[in-house]
């Protein structure tokens, strides 16, 4: 039957089957795959084949679904079978019942999965994935792992880093190739293989057959729906659209792939076998269709540049066996050489570089014959190697990338892909040159690539197999190709060498990268760069590569006009030198460490050097680089500078032996110390026309980046350059780069024909920085010095100038700390490390004249104190004399040297080239070149005094002849004569060609004709060796004379032990001292001429006309003296201004003014509060015309509705268990209370029996500055205008104070009183309690009336409407009637109450410490009372409502109180909230309130307090405890004072309590509930102090700011009392002996029991309907903890593993920046579209939902904290810090992260003090974006 059913389905008509209906269909399938199966199991199953074949032809046709893709909606509907999807889908369920052989997909999928060995993980992930990488248990630098299998495994104490996957990849778990067993995770540790059975042969005996046709399919359809886009429209869409019709294809093999080895094998069978491709592909040529798809595949072969092999002749290079071609050799020359024919259709190499490319390539072609299929040969032979080509084609679209991917783990797949990949490599290239969206596509590339190349042993077998390496340099030359220009460095007409140019989008946009990294990934493994390194074509090839960056990106330095148009090409060639060049060189590098790698470094060395001579030749460079030219680009310099390094450091190799001739060191030398120079110039501002751009080059040069790849290798390329040539050749080669020659004259006035003067001074500190750099800097040369501060690195590292200038603070303020030196200590130059024996030459540079003369000439100009010198000259100055002292020869003679004494100077400047005799050699007379106005030139005779003030410079230039016979003058001066001199000797050419070569511009002293005075000669009297110019340092620096004294007069132990700790560290004094004892340690005869120094020293002669000179050698007490008077003259000045200022400013005429002010000065007693204005500077009383106010901060702040009763701080939810739920905060607990009492009670009275502002309080602050309010306007109109002003709102009213630059947004007014009021209303008062409470309520009834329209009153008005629109109208509005006063009421004693329980909290939560406020606040309560008494008295309370009453007086009738049924009751006085109560009284007052007063409310408060402080009691016990206080309190109630003992009140209240329902209740589930504490009298005291004791603080703090009263400080556990007797309850006559017992402070105003008998009453009746209610409302929580942040845990990994995959609970997405609130543990999507309300993102909205426009936000993804205030936001940095104390914004890094409690202690405290504003200062708007 089956097998009937299966032949009408095969052989019967096709249009049947669609139609069949679903369920028949399916059953129809199956049977069929069941037949199928049984038939193909048959030993002899050829016609279950044939019968399969054919079905699958039909199922599988290409045709239709096709018709469908290519002419879009008609062909779709026509193509029948239920629209466009219809045929595919069907398909695809046919090969799905075929795979499972007629039983169901998912079992067979369960059933083939049970015999994976999964040995490796093999998890493929795309972009953003995070991953791990650990280099513990790496063999490969791009070892990746999953956080799941990194997780599992064991990785403590690794050196691991978590980062998110910028292109994508696989995890290597399991893959012994790439990492260690050891870090294996614990699923992929057990080599599985062995326990899996074997799979049973029919199970995918139907794949088999299946799949080939399946993946021919898919391949028909890549073919059909290719088309090749027209020249310039992309062709994305119509790409985009084939592979959204193929999605489920692809997926499906996607699926198969996931189901484990098993099925993988079947799948690198059908994908690798040629058999299988040849039949499908070459078969049916009758068929149309397939006809059809083969000739668009050839098509699409063609138009890529490649040739299907049929139409040339076969070459060998695909076949395996062909071995290792010629091609290394042949490499770049015979890829350029057919270049133009090949790629016709890569348009850009037909651009207009065509010319120059020929005369480019006819120079780098060195004859070989072109072997072209590296670039254009292609021949496909296996569906794997199609597919991959289709892949490229459609730009490697994710899912064939990732089914491809998924293969891996199988071996056999692995190698096989790999050799395709690496057949297609220049194919890749050139589509990624192509490609519109290069940057996806690269990601793509280097997904696969970095998993094939990682593998060593891969690596090594396809670089033996297919020449990967010479394919690889080959396609980075040819892509480099493309966007090649002329040099113009040197010779900008005649330059033969060609450049990268940077301008290009395939450089700007770093399209070359995955290439690169590719080639950087292979050079990686040993085996690999070892071939790479003995291959001689290859390196060439390669040096040829480097070569074309050599020089790019080159700046001329504008001299006229600023550069219209910035280029900031420089990113590209920083980037390309750094990925392209240094990174491969550091790859090579890293293989040469040992002495049996020298080869390879000669190698290298050999073709850089030969690379580098091409380079020179093809620039034209002879000995002169071309002037105002700096390229920062020198890659060939630095591949040669540190392979040397490398030969000496770690393969023993002699340098020599590496070096090149004398001349070729010379032109080595010129580029990067050209650089040096510029990096000077650049600091000097003299490319400052160039834009800012150049100071990003100079700073990218040193970046931390960048600086080991060029700065470091170019200044040790100088170094081995200096221990190598001459060194007076190097000197003055140096100091004329540096432009500063003209300057080292003894004349004091000089032309400079290169520099302007204002540049002088920092080019010749630029000269001596380097100069010390390049003698101190032991990178490459010895051991680094790395234990101490040391200047030289920082400036090497450094930037900017500055930065050097705080590194140098820094140290000055440790020095100070720990004691080791008081003042301001220059740099510490310390003492180097000894060199390495090949460098010895370096130090060479310190003995030669050239330096000596220079040295001598900067010492004697700073003692002639001329201009342009600086101490940091003179503090390099010191540092190269002392370095000449340590490094001197050992075998200098004192005899051989003494002969001539001071004497032998006539010969030249110096005798010989040691520093230590040169020291003291006299120089009696210079010649030097002056301007004819030099003070020089009116001499009468040369004989002149020895030192004149007027100082005296020496020469530029001089005439040739005096080169030797002249009176000592100097040969310095001649320095570029010298380096020329030098550079012909070496280079061994004739003179007349030598002459030639010069220069005019610099060598003749040209100038124009008028533009400065003619130069003239004039001999100078000098008479000075540099030791004495040393002392007489000494002495000027001291500011005394004689101030020197050889210290080894006195103690000859120092000639013995000369290191003395105080010489370590000191300023210019120490230096000198340092100096002179080493010289006289060095020689005896030094120090016999330092003690003949010291003696002749005579005072010095009184000048007789001061000049210029004189001038700046003023004594240093002058200059402080006319700064002091400078000073005062200049604020005498300023305050005459200011008077007249105010008098044109205040439209009040003075006379009249004057008088009242004389008046109020007669009566101190009644002395006005004064308020300075911090605008006008004026002082006075604030008055109702005029009023002052307060800079104020007003916000809403909801850190009171965040404290907990419990003292267990909340964590961070960090699993799905923990939680956080919000009711047990104290916003929650009077929410509920508030709602429940208006459950049941009068709205209007409910609004009076609570606080608000618990959440959305407003709090205000002041900075305690004051200004008068028209000030502040005319202010803000200023700002107004201003619009320079970023940061805050000035619409919104926000301003920062005049004077501190606090943040601020109101002016809170002064009300106008006397000080005076605090003393008058604290006369002890002998007044009744009677009397008093009647007062209140009299003064309590009056009606206050709004003063006059004043000034005063407006601004009262005002502010008050601030403080209102401070807030959200929810956190007003409680009351049922919207807009009622009641609400306006409540608002504004809570408004009170908010800002005395955030003080109490800012000064811990207790007042024990006492004193002013500890959080150091300027308190403006008092000013803040005023303006809300003035609003509250508009509201009078109904007399008869009065809670006053209530509390002081007896009614008759009880009952009348209760209300009618229909009326709701009011709210009974126990349930009032005392304090609330407290404020309204005293609010209501008028102001000023008198002492007595205030005094006379908090007693009659504190008994209402007390009594529910018992009811709560009462509630809170047991049943039996509760009768036994009932009737122990009736025994004591006739004693005397029974009305202040507890137990006789505590029993009536119950026993008046008892009269209602309160108790009856009580379940007994109930009593389990309440704790079954026994109380002990101690007990209860306890408890009734705490239920007492908020009310007493908030008191307490009412009256130190009402009445100025300081508070007094106690212990803890005395606070009660000490707070109750301050306040006055406390009788003064109290006694303190016996324990404290807190009801002796009450004061009853009528008899306790009947008020009390009053106030139960009103609950009774209330409890006998809602006694659960009545319960709960009594019990009132008091005594609230501290409000913290939640405690985040010790390591960030936990919160990031949680959260930055966790949904948002609103839009259910994993969101692409999740944040978290640190106050309640919110998550949000930060800028977040999903979950925007009404333009508001999520993050504004919870932040004003949580915390009233405040909010603190964790990011996770970057581990920084940002803080929202209202409309504005802030980056606030992280609380979580690396081992080493840093953040890691972003996780770039990815290190371990761990909390710092300190950091996090900050962030709390300032969210506690609400000092967001002050503190962090980088504020911006978020638009409600965030």
């Amino acid at each position: 039957m089956a097998a009937a059913a299966a032949a009408a389905a095969v052989g019967g008509p096709q249009q049947s089957q669609p139609e069949l209906p679903a369920p028949g269909l399916a059953l129809d399938k199956a049977a069929t795959a069941a037949h199928l199966k049984a038939a193909l199991s048959r030993p002899d199953n050829r016609a279950g084949a044939e019968e399969l074949q054919a079905l699958l032809e039909r199922v599988l046709s290409a045709e239709r679904p096709l018709a469908a893709a290519a002419g879009g909606e008609e062909a779709a509907a026509a193509g029948g079978g239920g629209g466009p999807g219809a045929a595919e889908e069907e398909a695809l369920e046919w090969c799905k019942c075929l795979l499972a052989g007629g039983g169901g997909y998912d079992e067979f999928c369960a059933a083939v999965r049970a015999y994976d060995p999964a040995a490796l993980c093999g998890l493929v992930w795309t972009a953003n994935f995070v991953a791990y990488r650990c280099r513990t248990c790496g063999i490969s630098p791009c070892m990746s792992l999953c956080a799941e299998c990194f997780h599992q495994g064991d990785h403590t104490g690794h050196d691991f880093n978590m980062f998110r996957s910028q292109a994508g990849g696989a995890c290597d778990c399991g893959d012994s190739n790439v990492m260690r067993e050891s870090g294996f995770c614990k699923r992929h540790q057990i080599k599985s293989s062995s326990n899996i059975p074997c799979v049973p042969k029919d199970l995918l005996m139907m794949s088999e057959f299946v799949l080939p046709r399946f993946i021919f399919c898919l391949i028909q359809y890549l073919r059909e729906g290719y088309n090749e886009p027209a020249a310039d429209v992309p062709s994305e869409k119509d790409l985009n659209k084939v592979l959204q019709l193929l999605e489920p294809q692809i997926s499906f093999l996607e699926d198969l792939t996931k189901m484990g080895g098993a099925m993988r094998s079947v799948l690198t069978q059908v994908l690798t076998n040629q058999q299988n491709y040849k039949d499908l592909t070459s078969g049916p040529g009758e068929n149309a269709c397939a006809k059809k798809s083969h000739e668009k595949y050839l098509i699409a072969l063609k138009s890529s540049g490649l040739t299907y092999p049929e139409d040339k002749l076969v070459y060998g290079i695909q076949e395996p066996s062909a071995g290792p071609s010629t091609l290394a050799v042949q490499g770049f020359a015979g890829a350029t050489g057919t270049l133009g024919q090949v790629d016709s259709s890569d348009e850009e190499d037909q651009d207009g570089n065509q010319g120059l490319g020929k005369r480019k390539r006819v120079k780098l072609s060195s004859g070989t014959k072109a072997d072209q299929s590296i670039m254009d040969v292609l021949k496909h032979k296996s569906f794997l190697e199609e597919l991959l080509f289709w892949t490229i084609k459609y730009e490697f679209p994710q899912k064939m990338v990732t089914f491809l991917l998924n293969m891996l783990p199988d071996q056999e797949y692995k190698v096989a892909f790999t050799k395709t990949f690496v057949q297609h490599y220049a194919f890749i290239m050139k589509t990624l040159k192509k490609s519109h969206e290069s940057d996806t596509m690269s990601n793509r590339i280097v997904h696969i690539s970095v998993q094939l190349f990682s593998n060593e042993e891969l690596a090594r077998q396809v670089t033996e197999e297919c020449q990967l390496l010479d394919i690889m340099v080959t396609v980075l030359l040819y892509m480099m190709e493309s966007c090649l220009i002329k040099s113009e460095l040197q010779d900008e007409e005649n330059s033969l060498h060609v450049v990268v140019n940077c301008g290009e989008a395939l450089l700007k946009n770093n399209t070359y990268w995955p290439l690169v990294s590719d080639f950087i990934n292979i050079l990686s493994h040993q085996s690999v760069a070892k071939r790479f390194l003995e291959d001689h074509g290859l390196l060439v090839t390669w040096m040829n590569f480097v070569s074309f960056f050599q020089g790019m990106n080159l700046n001329k330095r504008e001299l006229n006009e600023h550069v219209e148009f910035e280029s900031q090409t420089y990113y590209a060639a920083f980037a390309a030198e750094l990925e392209a060049c240094a990174q491969p060189m550091w790859g090579l590098l890293s293989h040469c460490k040992i002495r049996e790698t020298q080869e390879y470094t000669r190698n290298v060395v050999r073709y850089c050097l030969e690379a580098l001579q091409d380079w020179f030749d093809a620039i034209n460079f002879v000995d002169e680089p071309a002037p105002n030219q700096v390229t920062f680009h020198l890659p060939l310099h630095r591949y040669y500078a540190m392979f040397l390094s490398k030969a000496v450091k770690c393969q023993e190799l002699d340098l020599d032996s590496v070096l090149p001739d004398q001349e070729m060191l010379m032109k080595l030398m010129i580029h990067p110390l050209q650089i040096q120079a510029s990096l000077a110039e650049i600091h000097s501002n003299m490319w400052v026309r160039n834009g800012l751009q150049i100071k990003g080059q100079a700073m990218t040069y040193v970046q931390s980046h960048f600086c080991n790849s060029m700065i470091d290798p170019d200044i040790y390329l100088l170094q081995v350059c200096a221990s190598r040539l001459d060194p007076d050749y190097f000197i003055s080669s140096v100091f004329e780069r540096f432009k500063v020659v003209d300057l080292l004259t003894m004349a004091s006035q000089h032309q400079n024909t290169v520099l302007d003067a204002e540049h002088e001074r920092s080019m010749l500190e630029g000269a001596l920085t380097f100069l010390v750099i390049l003698l101190s800097l032991r990178l490459h040369l010895a051991e680094v010095w790395d234990q101490e501060f040391d200047p030289v690195m920082v400036i090497l590292r450094t930037v900017y100038r500055r930065d050097v200038q705080s590194a140098m603070d820094r140290y000055t303020a440790f020095l100070k700390q720990s004691g080791k030196f008081p003042g301001n200590p220059w740099p510490p130059y310390k003492k180097r490390t000894s060199l390495h024996p090949s460098y010895k030459g370096l130090m060479r540079l310190l003995h030669c004249k050239t330096l000596h003369i220079v040295l001598f000439t900067l010492l004697y100009k700073i003692l002639m104190d001329h201009q342009n010198l600086s101490e940091h000259v003179l503090c390099m100055v010191l540092y190269l004399i002392e370095l000449g002292l340590e490094n001197s020869a050992e075998d200098e003679s004192d005899e051989e040297t003494s002969v001539g004494g001071p004497e032998r100077c006539h010969d030249s400047w110096f005798p010989g080239s040691n520093l230590v005799s040169n020291m003291r050699h006299f120089i009696n007379y210079v010649r030097v070149r002056v301007p004819e106005t030099a003070p020089e030139v009116k001499r009468d005779s040369p004989a002149s005094t020895s030192s004149d003030s007027l100082g005296s410079l020496q020469s530029s230039r001089r005439p040739k002849v005096l080169q030797r016979e002249n009176s000592g003058t100097a040969q310095v001066f001649s320095l570029v004569a010298e380096r020329r001199k030098k550079f012909q000797e070496i280079i061994n050419r004739s003179s007349s060609e030598a002459n030639q070569v010069v220069r005019p511009k610099t060598s003749s002293k040209w100038s124009a004709p008028g533009s400065a005075p003619q130069l003239t000669t004039a001999i100078l009297e000098i008479k000075e060796s540099i030791l004495s110019l040393l002392i007489k340092l000494h002495h000027k620096l001291s500011g005394k004379q004689n101030s020197y004294y050889p210290p080894w007069l006195d103690d000859i132990e120092i000639l013995i032990q000369p290191e003395i700790p105080k010489y370590s560290h000191g300023d210019g004094i120490t230096a000198v001292e340092r100096i002179l004892l080493k010289a006289a340690l060095q020689s005896r005869m030094n120090k016999r001429i330092i003690e003949e120094i010291c003696r002749k020293v005579t005072p010095p002669v009184p000048p007789k006309k001061i000049t210029a000179a004189e001038k700046k050698t003023l004594d240093k007490e002058e200059r402080r003296q006319k700064a002091r008077e400078r000073q005062q003259k200049l604020l005498a000045e300023f305050a005459s201004r200011q008077k007249s200022f105010m008098e044109t400013a205040m439209d009040v005429d003075s006379p009249e003014n004057d008088i009242p002010m004389e008046i109020t000065t007669a009566e101190p007693q009644v002395s006005e509060a004064v308020y300075d204005c911090v605008i006008c500077g004026q002082s006075g009383p604030s008055s109702e015309d005029r009023p002052t106010g307060l800079v104020v901060l007003l916000q809403a702040s909801s850190v009171l509705g965040q404290c907990r009763d419990n003292v267990e701080p909340k964590k961070l939810p960090i699993t799905e268990e923990e939680q956080i739920y919000p009711w047990d905060t104290c916003a929650a607990v009077h929410d509920v209370r508030l709602s429940l009492l208006q459950r049941y009670f009068k709205d209007s009275s409910c609004l009076l029996a609570v606080s608000i502002g618990w959440e959305g309080g407003v709090y205000v602050q002041t900075c305690g500055h004051t200004l008068h309010i028209d000030c502040h306007k005319s202010y803000m109109e200023s700002l107004r205008n201003d619009q320079v002003l970023q940061g805050f709102s000035v619409d919104k009213g926000e301003f920062t104070c005049p004077l501190c630059r606090q943040f601020a947004n109101s002016v809170l007014p002064c009300y106008p009183g006397s000080n005076v009021e605090n003393n008058l209303w604290q006369r002890p008062c002998n007044k009744s309690m009677q009397d008093l409470i009647k007062e209140v309520e009299e003064l309590q009834g009056r009606p206050g009336a709004f003063p006059s329209e004043t000034n005063l009153s407006k601004e009262m008005e005002s502010v008050m409407k601030d403080i209102k629109n401070t807030t959200q109208k929810k956190y007003r509005d409680y009351s049922k009637t919207p807009g009622s006063p009641d609400n306006d009421f409540l608002f504004m004693y809570s408004v009170a109450r908010t800002n005395l329980e955030l003080e109490l909290i800012h000064r811990g939560g207790n007042l024990c410490s006492g004193g002013a406020s500890t959080a150091g606040k300027r308190s403006c309560l008092n000013q803040l009372f005023h303006v809300l008494a003035l609003h509250m008295r508009l509201y009078s309370i109904d007399s008869e409502y009065n809670p006053w009453k209530k509390l002081t007086q007896l009614v008759e009738d009880m009952n009348s109180q209760l209300g009618n049924e229909e009326q709701q009751p009011e709210v009974p006085i126990l349930y009032h909230d005392v304090t609330s109560l407290l404020l309204i009284q005293i609010l209501m007052m008028p102001q000023p309130l008198h002492k007595e007063h205030f005094t006379c409310i908090v007693k009659v408060l504190f008994t209402l307090l007390y009594t529910q402080a018992l009811a709560a009691l009462s509630v809170k016990c047991s049943e039996e405890d509760r009768s036994a206080w009932k009737h122990m309190g009736t025994l004591k109630k006739n004693i005397c004072d029974a009305e202040k003992s507890y137990e006789v009140l505590l029993s009536f209240v119950i026993s008046e309590l008892s009269k209602g329902k309160l108790y009856h209740e009580e379940g007994s589930q109930e009593c389990s509930m309440i704790s079954p504490i026994a109380w002990s009298p101690e007990s209860m005291e306890k408890y009734l102090q705490e239920f007492c004791l908020p009310f007493l603080r908030i008191t307490s703090l009412l009256q130190h700011h009402l009445f100025g009263e300081d508070l007094p400080s106690c212990q803890e556990e005395e606070e009660f009392s000490v707070l109750s007797s301050c306040l006055g309850l406390l009788p003064t006559f109290y006694q303190t002996e016996h324990p404290f017992i807190s009801a002796s402070c009450l004061d009853w105003p009528v008899p306790a029991f009947d008020i009390i008998t009053q106030w139960c009453f009103e609950i009774k009746s209330f409890t006998e309907r809602h006694a659960e209610q009545g319960k709960a409302l009594l019990i009132q929580e008091s005594r609230w903890k501290l409000p913290h942040l939640l405690q985040l845990p010790e390591n960030y990994n936990t919160i990031f593993q949680y959260y930055h995959r966790k949904t948002c609970s609103v839009c259910t997405k994993v969101p692409k920046d999740p944040a978290v609130c640190l106050v309640c543990g919110t998550f949000v999507c930060l800028k977040g579209l999903c979950c925007k309300q009404q333009s508001y993102c999520e993050c504004v909205l919870h932040s004003q939902n949580c915390g009233a426009g405040t909010g603190i936000f964790l990011l996770i993804n970057a581990s920084v904290i940002i803080i929202i205030r209202g409309h504005r936001f802030c980056l606030w940095g992280s609380v979580y810090l690396d081992a080493h104390g840093e953040e890691d914004r972003d996780l770039r890094r990815g290190k371990p992260l761990y909390i710092c409690k300190e950091r996090y202690k900050v962030l709390e405290q300032q969210w506690i003090s609400h000092t967001f504003d002050h503190i962090n200062k980088r504020w911006g708007p978020h638009y409600n974006g965030l």
